[in-house]
């Protein structure tokens, strides 16, 4: 399928050395460097001819053992979970109170706010906007004089929600209603963009002042943006909520590389001692911006319209059609993307074929606390668990079914995604009690030996072969490892 824009002359040359996989001596070199900076000394990153990356045990590990933490490179929250968690923008932490967290998706729930198209949730840790004033100890007696009157509790699990008396929500928003025993489960306190978005929160001034060093003053539509460029982007966001979130996230890598770009290049020229207004071009120094590039070249994959798997209600015989509809929704949120963060010297980052190549994104998780705080209510014995259940209850009648939606995201984890695929993996992503931010946590599901390949399985390993293999089709590959090779038929 011919998936050339034309637009691509204009940097040709810069874009072909972009889009060329990075050497096996750079990738090397990049995971050397990444291991040693980051003190890991479990794993080490090899390649061969055959799979290229994988990651090899540097020691041995016994089954359920700690293998390594993998900090993400880029990731983004999908946006319509925004609806039900309230997370740093960058580490994907937890924040606020659990009395916030729940009455905030109350509150939105009461506003009708859409799952399937995301939405804007506009500034939601200044509560006093939404709230009434009410007080705490007048808002708690009255909510269970209620409830003890009415002298039914349906259980979180009901499908119709409960909705609670007014001024419940509020109070839980604007922190005059505190819940039992929510002490347990304390968060981080709120820290508001420094570019006053409104739209980006964190856990601490770290975190936000290392996202927007990275990417967000660039994606920020705040006050301090300015205001064509916030229309733009404005656009551009609603787009992507519209149609695939994933262009945020392929926005964050872009505005990544961008800021590292001239970052590099700013030092580049004080080294050699040249760093003034006369000295600096406004011509892209390609050798910068391809070290730039670097980090994200190492996910380098396929273009998104070539290798999507084809959904099983599209023919085989549409099948040129339909990718090509997919780039052509691609190109148009690049179009507005470059309107909103164009860069003259980073323009082959942002034309189509730099930055609609596929890279190796993994799905981002964060178990809520919220699940946890109602799991901890569960577990009280009496009288605790009766006097608590007098305000919990409703409140979880009201929440649902939905009430332990977890963070739920995608992001680009350089170790992670080196891990190749086996349908009998030896280990395993997964969250233990601790682990409460967006990094990748791997688990030994086996013993491992030293200089054994850690593997671990893309799909669900328990699913019949065709169904595997088909899973495993946006991957581009066909399995044949030994479980596979066993069941083929």
């Amino acid at each position: 399928m011919e998936s050339i824009c034309p637009i691509d002359s204009l940097c040709a040359n810069e874009i072909s050395a972009l889009l060329t996989p990075p050497s096996p001596l750079q990738v090397q070199e990049y995971y050397d460097k990444l291991l040693s900076a980051r003190k890991c000394s479990s794993v080490i990153v090899k390649q061969d001819g055959k799979f290229g990356k994988g990651v090899y045990a540097a020691m041995d590990f016994k089954e359920g053992e700690f293998i390594l933490k993998d900090q993400m490179l880029v990731g983004a929250q999908h946006s319509s979970n925004k609806i039900d968690c309230f997370v740093c923008s960058s580490c994907f932490r937890f924040i606020g109170t659990v009395e916030l967290q729940i009455g905030r998706k109350l509150y939105l729930q009461e506003l009708g706010a859409s799952r399937s198209h995301g939405c804007d949730i506009g500034d939601l840790s200044n509560t006093s906007e939404y709230c009434h004033e009410i007080d705490s100890s007048d808002g708690e007696d009255s909510f269970m004089e209620r409830e003890e009157n009415t002298g039914e509790c349906a259980s979180g699990s009901s499908e119709a929600k409960v909705r609670l008396p007014e001024g419940v929500v509020e109070s839980l928003m604007n922190g005059h209603m505190m819940l039992p025993y929510s002490k347990e489960f304390s968060l981080p306190s709120v820290v508001p963009c420094p570019g006053g978005c409104g739209e980006a929160y964190y856990c601490s001034t770290s975190c936000a002042e290392v996202d927007w060093n990275s990417s967000h003053s660039l994606l920020c539509t705040g006050e301090k943006s300015d205001t064509a460029c916030r229309e733009a982007l404005l656009k551009f966001v609603k787009h992507a909520n519209e149609t695939n979130d994933i262009f945020l996230l392929a926005a964050k890598a872009i505005s990544f590389t961008i800021v590292r770009y001239h970052n590099l290049k700013a030092s580049h020229l004080v080294e050699q001692g040249k760093y003034d207004t006369s000295c600096v071009s406004n011509h892209c120094d390609l050798s910068v911006l391809l070290e730039a590039w670097r980090p994200i070249s190492m996910g380098h994959k396929r273009r998104w319209w070539d290798c999507i798997a084809l959904p099983v209600d599209i023919n085989s015989s549409d099948e040129s059609a339909f990718r090509m509809q997919i780039r052509d929704l691609a190109f148009e949120s690049l179009q507005l993307l470059k309107r909103a963060i164009f860069d003259k010297e980073c323009e082959p980052c942002i034309l189509p074929d730099a930055k609609l190549v596929i890279y190796a994104f993994i799905d981002l998780v964060v178990a809520s606390p919220v699940e946890d705080y109602f799991l901890y209510i569960d577990d009280l014995t009496y009288p605790e668990k009766e006097e608590a259940d007098k305000i919990t209850k409703p409140i979880l009648d009201a929440l649902g079914e939905d009430y332990s939606i977890c963070c739920q995201g995608t992001a680009f984890f350089p170790l992670q995604s080196c891990m190749n695929h086996s349908c009998c993996p030896n280990a395993k992503a997964f969250k233990r009690e601790e682990d409460r931010d967006g990094q990748a946590t791997i688990i030994a599901l086996r013993s491992i030996c030293k200089g054994e390949e850690i593997t671990i399985s893309y799909v669900d390993e328990d699913l019949p072969f065709e169904e595997r293999q088909a899973s495993l089709a946006d991957y581009g590959f066909r399995c044949r490892c030994p479980k596979c090779v066993e069941e083929e038929p």
